[in-house]
């Protein structure tokens, strides 16, 4: 009886784990988008993450939401010094999220500044 339990509570552990692991770190896509960044915050009440949108249109109708992971100081501190301009971001989207990683399941992994194709000099 104590074989069957310990080889249960084993299973369950590294099915657990395996679950974890593949939500982390295998990407269900990676692309890039662009747009007026409008929104870059820290918010939540237990757990604090960094969520923002870009405006992919004129009227704002096309919103991007995204999520910051805390590790990634440089594109945070990026996204504060360009908000409201208009941006390209790198991103990965990942199967699902854990609520101490942020709200979407969009993940940002570079961000650059770019000129926008609307108002151009």
């Amino acid at each position: 009886m104590k074989k069957i339990v310990t080889i249960l509570i084993t299973a369950i552990v590294i099915g657990v784990t395996g679950y974890f692991a593949f939500v982390y770190y295998v990407p269900y896509s990676e692309g890039y988008r662009s747009g007026e960044l409008i929104k870059f915050s820290r918010k939540g009440v237990v757990v604090k993450t960094w969520e923002g949108q870009i405006s992919q249109g004129l009227s704002g109708t096309n919103v991007f939401s995204f999520s910051v992971e805390d590790g990634e100081k440089e594109i945070i501190e990026k996204m504060k010094e360009y908000q409201g301009q208009y941006i390209k971001v790198t991103y990965k989207e990942r199967y699902a999220t854990f609520f101490w990683l942020g709200d979407t399941k969009y993940f940002i992994t570079e961000v650059n500044s770019e000129k926008s194709p609307i108002f151009r000099n």
